[in-house]
């Protein structure tokens, strides 16, 4: 027998107990899934309301005067999605077409099922939780759809203008005294060190690195190195201008569930770089959802010197935890390397969508920006009022500037067919982007400089340019929360989702990576039992140890 041989059975199920993959498996999952479920709680609005007016019911007929859904097609839904697990799917199915707000030619409602599948890796979708949503004519409420109102009405305002633009110096203004409305102890937008919302913090996220430099991160401007086939980030967006649903017909075609698209016309002859909330809506409309932190991944992983068609990526320095950064025989490759680093990030993001889907569906049932704006431009323009809303939201100047803009209350959308066929909160793209770069933080290291960073200045003609960015350094770890945030926020600026959606979204993909690090860190050989394997800092700041 070869010195080299080592006895298969060893590590088989059958082998001995210290070195079982059952064992192993078996622990790790006793460990990661809690015994007891935890309790699920939502704001209460499906109960709280008998004519559903603050659910999700998009796809389901809806009363052409009210726009309210109608209430046996919710009924029909509800008792769908109630039934067992091996009976759900084809209890949708089943549903009649009746019900439906376009019949046999409605929408699509996306993967219902998803959040009541389990997980073979990590934990289980049911096990994480959401706090609850606001509430329906909530204060907080009220900042957020203030907020996608000036998100919409700025979306051809380039970024690195924000400062100069009177526009976005009320809306910044309006967004401070909302704030101040709704006196929660927690921070809901950027604030700066007076409590206030200021043009330069317009539409941040809240991570650290987040209020650092340019708007849009580093990595959704720098060229990306794709083996040979490296790619410059310009992208095909939409004319100015281009807004939808802002009258009554439209948007009632589309809450029963009626297909639109877009034409030819309504996309700009040139490529452009993320200049403005137009280009970034557009971005995240067709993304792979995870393409933002593949495309990061690539760049993170290919240093400058790395033959490609557009120059290598950014090289960052892989984790200081990485054994094989100080190995002098051996490279990562299956296991603490290129491939498995890029892999690990890319398995994340189904596990993400499970937990989401579950909080979407089977929780919160949260209704889109585009139906809250509906029941104010109702309250606003119908016979008498319905739904109660605050004053200070009805004649607040958001709403005024967008009547004043486009005849009607209603949100502009960014879409034509407005937002997805899935319940708001949480938000896909938001948990997927909170556990990406939770990954790729943990393998990557977060302090390290970002190398030539530049900004994206659009001049006095229209005529977008790259320049040199010399302000407060960045960091990886800040551009990457800084992609994390344009992605899930690019969603709120594009009229599909609240800023609660975001926020607490990318917390609970946060939580699904660190479950799945943790059961990567139980399987590697270059680690003894008590080794730090993965170290990093959180959204909220705070430094996660995952060992051995």
């Amino acid at each position: 027998m070869s010195v080299f041989h080592v006895d298969p059975k060893r590590f088989m199920r059958t082998g001995p107990a210290d070195e079982s993959a059952e064992k192993q498996r078996v622990t790790l999952a006793r460990d990661l899934i809690p015994n007891a479920r935890p309790d699920q709680d939502d704001n209460g609005d499906f109960e709280r309301f008998d004519d559903k007016r603050g659910t999700f019911t998009k796809g389901l007929a809806h009363g052409s005067d009210t726009g309210l859904a109608d209430s046996g097609a919710v009924s029909a839904f509800a008792a769908a999605m109630r039934r067992p697990r091996d009976q759900v799917f084809q209890a949708i199915e089943s549903i009649d077409a009746v019900h439906l707000g376009a019949g046999n030619s409605t929408r699509h409602w996306v993967n219902p099922v998803a959040g009541r599948a389990f997980s073979v890796a990590g934990g289980d979708p049911q096990q994480y939780v959401l706090p609850p949503a606001p509430r329906f004519a909530s204060a907080e409420l009220s900042l957020e759809m203030v907020e996608n109102y000036w998100m919409a009405l700025l979306r051809d305002v380039p970024f690195s203008q924000y400062e100069s633009s009177p526009l976005a110096g009320e809306a910044a203004g309006e967004l401070t005294a909302f704030h101040a409305a709704v006196g929660s102890p927690r921070q809901l937008v950027p604030l700066n060190e007076s409590n206030q919302v200021t043009p330069g913090l317009l539409f941040r996220g809240l991570t650290p690195g987040d209020r650092v430099g340019p708007y849009i991160s580093q990595f959704l401007i720098h060229p990306v190195p794709f083996g040979v086939q490296g790619f410059h980030q310009r992208n095909k967006t939409l004319r100015a201008g281009q807004d939808f649903m802002t009258r009554w017909d439209d948007w009632l075609w589309v809450q029963r569930g009626a297909p639109r698209d877009f034409i030819s016309s309504h996309f700009d002859d040139q490529l452009h770089y993320l200049r403005n909330g137009r280009d970034l809506s557009q971005w995240v409309h067709i993304d792979v959802l995870f393409q933002g932190y593949f495309n990061a991944c690539l760049s993170l992983l290919q240093g400058a010197g790395t033959p490609s068609s557009v120059g290598g990526g950014i090289g960052g320095p892989r984790a200081d935890t990485n054994p094989y950064g100080s190995a002098r025989r051996q490279d990562g490759f299956g296991t603490l390397g290129d491939p498995a680093h890029i892999a690990m990030m890319c398995e994340v993001a189904p596990l993400a969508l499970k937990a989401v889907w579950f909080q979407k569906w089977y929780v919160h049932l949260r209704l889109r920006p585009e139906v809250y704006a509906a029941r104010i431009h109702r309250d606003l323009h119908g016979t008498s009022p319905l739904f109660d809303l605050p004053a200070d939201l009805l004649g607040s100047k958001a709403v005024g500037a967008t009547q004043s803009r486009f005849g009607s209350a209603l949100l502009p959308m960014a879409f034509p067919e407005g937002s997805p066929m899935h319940p708001a909160y949480g938000a896909g793209h938001a948990t997927v982007a909170g556990a990406c770069v939770t990954i790729l933080k943990a393998l990557f290291r977060g302090d390290a400089a970002f190398p030539n960073p530049v900004d994206v200045v659009v001049d006095s003609t229209g005529h977008e340019h790259l320049v040199p960015y010399n302000g407060d350094a960045l960091t990886i770890e800040g551009e990457l929360n800084k992609l994390a945030s344009n992605i899930a926020i690019g969603r709120n600026i594009a009229g599909v989702h609240w800023r609660s959606d975001g926020t607490e979204s990318m917390a609970l993909g946060e939580q699904v990576a660190i479950d799945l690090l943790r059961a990567y860190a139980k399987g590697y050989v270059e680690f003894s039992p008590g080794d730090v394997v993965f170290e990093f800092t959180r959204f909220d700041g705070g430094t996660q140890t995952i060992r051995a």
